[in-house]
């Protein structure tokens, strides 16, 4: 299995950004596929995620700004994180991760991880 993400950068505060994951190789019915974050000297966060059935969940950090969605096309699967409103305290790297069946809280319990795309919002 692999997970490719792309679409960070740098954008000003109040600024738009979209990320794609696109994921090769995972064949199972069942999944969650999630966003995490990471900044300097913090433990890698969960911001969003959503599950084979479609259903989506959000940190509050994120809630009303960023929205998950995903791409079930029959020859690949693509993740998205579309992040309105970004504010300088959404700057991070920000991973793809895919779990076999729920959509846990901890970073460990995803088996699968991106190389991860970095997002740098300025104030």
């Amino acid at each position: 299995v692999q997970l490719v993400e792309s679409g960070g950068g740098s954008v000003q505060a109040g600024g738009s950004l979209r990320l794609s994951c696109a994921a090769y190789g995972y064949t199972a019915s069942d999944y969650c596929m999630a966003w995490f974050r990471q900044s300097a000297g913090k433990e890698r966060e969960k911001v969003a995620a959503i599950d084979n059935r479609g259903r989506t969940e959000y940190s509050d950090s994120v809630k009303g700004r960023f929205t998950i969605s995903q791409d079930n096309a029959k020859s690949s699967h693509t993740l998205y994180l579309q992040m309105n409103s970004l504010k300088h305290e959404d700057t991070a790297m920000y991973y793809c991760a895919l779990s076999r069946n729920h959509c846990y809280s901890s970073a460990s319990m995803y088996v699968y991880w991106g190389q991860g795309t970095q997002v740098t919002v300025s104030s």
